[in-house]
Formats: structure tokens, sequence, C-alpha cells
């Protein structure tokens, strides 16, 4: 994809929480995903295909349906329908890698569980009795970011699917008595417009942060986004090249915070503000608590420290909260995200 198409992330005007949610999964897939609800024309596409695109590149073997790197076959290489490939490296044999920028993988509206999923080869495990899959959209989607638009239109169980993958990095196919696993760690973004229909509350609850998106109120900020983009059409080079070093900037910050995660420590007094949080709002089972513990401490390591601080916990509630709320009828998230900011300075414990 051309730099000269792709609107810069950076000079995206407005929805700081939005780009925000997008840049923590990316630090830390195991956040289980962003859901993004708002109305169309917010920017919302613009900012997952910017991100990507100035990412790191990432190394895999040429062609890999699994998109894994030199040397890593976690036992999935016998069953993949690259025969070639797969012999050669279970002959410890080297392959071919190539660099290549993150893809955005979009997953249709219509798509099947099969497509999502992948399956088994049927015609050749009956000719030849061999065990060989095909891949479906997991796959493509690991070590990329899965992209679904209108999740809320899709089939409630293959959102359960996803949102399983998300969480647990592995994708299963079943079939016919037979099970294979492949790894499909993906940062898992899905968007909404709430007038189309919402998701049920079991299915929100897995979206590990979510953000409620509109369009700019403020008519100077308005105007600033019409002039941005007006550059951008006349001079797409231009225009990027003036968000470079802001780019690169935010690169380098994405990647020291990816180095730090696994070093920041939490004391256990804000372990005990992030359960009062979560009592004081009235949230469901245990989720919220892990989350927001999760996204916390990788809000801490982005703003460049090993240890978490109050001030981490009350933006995490703010991405983390609102869709889990026990909403009473015709609550809608924005109501729930009000009593959220509200409760920012009740729990104390």
């Amino acid at each position: 994809m051309s730099s000269a198409k792709l609107f810069p992330f950076v000079a995206i005007v407005g929805q700081e929480r939005m780009k925000l949610a997008l840049v923590l999964n990316i630090i830390n897939p195991t956040l289980s995903g962003v859901l993004i609800r708002g109305e169309k024309g917010t920017g919302k596409s613009t900012a997952v295909r910017a991100l990507a695109h100035i990412l790191p590149k990432i190394e895999v073997v040429d062609e890999c349906p699994f998109q894994l790197p030199q040397g890593d076959p976690q036992g999935v290489c016998p069953e993949c329908p690259r025969l070639d490939c797969s012999r050669r490296v279970m002959a410890g044999e080297p392959v071919p890698t190539v660099q290549r920028e993150i893809r955005v993988v979009e997953l249709p509206v219509g798509a099947t569980e099969d497509r999502v999923v992948g399956t088994l080869d049927l015609e050749q495990a009956l000719k030849k009795g061999e065990k060989r899959v095909e891949p479906g959209l997991l796959a493509a989607a690991h070590r990329n970011i899965l992209y679904v638009d209108e999740v809320n239109l899709l089939d409630d169980h293959v959102v359960d699917v996803l949102l399983d993958s998300a969480a647990m990095g592995v994708n299963t196919i079943e079939r016919e008595g037979v099970s294979f696993s492949h790894p499909a760690q993906f940062t898992l973004i899905g968007t909404m417009n709430p007038e189309e229909g919402e998701l049920r509350p079991q299915l929100l609850d897995r979206f590990g942060l979510c953000v409620h998106v509109e369009g700019l109120r403020d008519v100077e900020r308005r105007v600033e986004i019409m002039e941005r983009r007006a550059a951008f059409d006349i001079n797409p080079d231009g225009f990027t090249a003036l968000w470079a070093e802001a780019s690169q900037k935010l690169v380098e910050r994405i990647e020291t915070a990816r180095t730090l995660y696994p070093q920041v420590t939490v004391d256990r007094s804000i372990l005990f503000h992030i359960a009062s949080y979560c009592l004081e709002v009235g949230v469901d089972g245990h989720r919220a608590d892990i989350i927001m513990l999760k996204a916390a401490k990788t809000i801490a390591a982005y703003e460049g420290r090993t240890s978490v601080e109050r001030q981490d916990v009350d933006i995490a509630a703010e991405l983390v909260l609102p869709h889990r709320l026990r909403r009473r009828p015709f609550m809608d998230i924005m109501e729930s995200s009000s009593e959220v900011q509200r409760g920012i300075t009740g729990p104390k414990g």
C-alpha cells in the first residue's frame, strides 16, 4: 500500500481516545481488541489503516499462509498446504523470507465460519489419507490487524470465534473428528454504528476496550479537518512528509512501550483501586478487573514508566468499563461512559 494514499495517523484531528485505544492494542494484543462505536465519517477506518502503515515491518516466510517467521513452525508446518515449504522446514532446511508491512485483514460481513476459521481439505484426506488444512482469515491475520467493520451485523457465533481467538492467541479447526491448531495472535478492531443494532452484552464484554466516536462539535477543529484533508488531496507525498517525524516518534514510542511492558510493576494498593472501581460501577464478573490491570500497565509503558499510577487506572477505566456496565432500559454506552467519569473521583480503596 502506498504512503501517498494513506492519510497519516498522527495528522488525524481529535478522536484521542480512539487513537489511544488502537495504540494500546498494538502495544499489547492481549487486551483482546477494541470496539469503536459511532457514526460514519469519523475516521475509524482511516485511523486503522494509517496506523498499520507506519508500524515496523515484520519478517515472514515467503507466501506462508500462517504468517510465520523463519524457524518458527509451532507444529503447523506438517499440515501446511504448501508441501514444498513444509518439507524443507521439517528437514531443517532454510526457507526464503520477506520483510513486509503489517497488513489490515478485513473480514466481510457475510463471512462464513469456514471462511473465518479455515477448514480441512477433505479431498486430500479421502484420496491420500493426508491431513491438509485450508487456512482461513484468522491464519492471514496472525501478527497483523484483523479489522471487522459493522461487527454488530456478523453472526453471533462468528463473533464468538473471533473473540476466543483474540483472547487465546490460537485458532482451532475441528472437522470430521480431526483437530488442528495454529497461532492467531492479532490485533482485533471492530467498528459499528449503534443505529444499526447493538451487540449482545455477552459479546460486548469480550471486547477488551471500547470507545465511542462522533463528529467534532468545535467549528475550528472541523475547519482544521477540512484544511488537512484538502492539503493531503492536493499533495499526498508532501503532506505525508510534513508528518514523517511525528510518525517516526510514535513508532519509536510504541516499540519502547512493547519492550517496557514486561517490566511494569503494580503496587497492591493499585489493585485495590481497580477492584473498588469495578465494584463501584457495578460490572459483572472479573474480566473488567483483569483487562483494567493490563490496560493500566500498557498505559504506564506507553508513558515510559515502569510502575502503574492512579491516573493510568483512571484512563483505563474510561476504555474498559462503559460497555460493561449494567445498563437500564434506553441507557446507551455514552451515558455509561458519563457514569464512569463521575466514578473516577469516587473509589479510593
